[in-house]
């Protein structure tokens, strides 16, 4: 999955796809590079981001997406606003990419009424204060506890189990060593039945490890991404799409020989 921010103020690039021209050339550029899927987002959701409204959001993302039509690969909304779920997905969008797992008023019923897969991710807190004290007794049962809720609730609502992918949250609240734990763990997630989405790509952790700044993160990136799907994911989300899929044909034409 290949991250298009369409967004002024993205802790990774700064704003380098605000203008709709230059996300969609980067959209097209990463699917030259391997990217099955593109992932769009209107809003930041970095530490400290302030929100955005629906009318902005879209705003943002529609003019992108209209540009995109023809791309030939799934398209995904990542948003948690019911408004702009709709709307993307009536622009083309297939994937609903929740940070808020399908919590905000009318999300679960308007996703059920689309013919979008989605994903639930796990966030303590929101992301204005999400990094300020991170707290957990038990990080991966207490986030595969809340997805299991969250799954549940979807399928209660009639949203196909096929439908349905899981993000523990790398980095939505949680400190380094919640995300190490998550890492080492992810296999644990497998019981939920449904794929594993894992988004590490130049995030702070990447940045505490190997002491990078964002924009030098692509090995460690493309490293906690191997980790990722060896550990179970079935989609990594990253900036950085030939790199990684360079990384990972190596590792699958290593486990065709083992």
């Amino acid at each position: 999955m290949g991250i298009v921010n369409v967004t002024p103020d993205s802790f990774s690039d700064g704003g380098e796809a605000f203008d709709p021209a230059r996300a969609v050339d980067r959209a097209w550029r990463l699917k030259e590079e391997g990217a099955d899927i593109l992932d769009l987002g209107g809003e930041s959701t970095r530490p400290g981001a302030p929100p955005v409204g629906a009318e902005e959001e879209l705003a943002r993302i529609l003019p992108v997406l209209e540009g995109l039509k023809g791309i030939g690969i799934p398209l995904s909304i990542d948003t948690y606003k019911p408004v702009v779920m709709r709307e993307a997905v009536r622009a083309g969008v297939g994937f609903i990419n929740d940070i808020n797992a399908l919590q905000a008023e009318g999300a679960v019923a308007v996703a059920a009424a689309l013919p979008a897969a989605v994903c639930l991710m796990h966030m303590q807190g929101e992301p204005r204060t999400m990094q300020r004290a991170p707290s957990y007794d038990d990080v991966v049962g207490e986030v595969h506890a809340f997805l299991a809720r969250r799954v549940a609730a979807a399928l209660q609502a009639g949203i196909a189990r096929d439908r349905l992918t899981v993000d523990p949250g790398f980095g939505f609240g949680k400190g380094l060593e919640h995300n190490l734990a998550l890492l080492r763990h992810l296999g644990r997630f497998a019981d939920l039945g449904v794929p594993v989405l894992a988004g590490l790509s130049r995030k702070s952790m990447i940045g505490q490890i190997t002491g990078r700044p964002v924009g030098e993160r692509v090995f460690g990136s493309v490293a906690a991404a191997v980790l990722a799907v060896i550990g179970g994911a079935r989609i990594v989300r990253v900036h950085d799409v030939r790199a990684t899929r360079d990384a990972l044909a190596v590792v699958a034409a290593f486990q065709e020989t083992v």
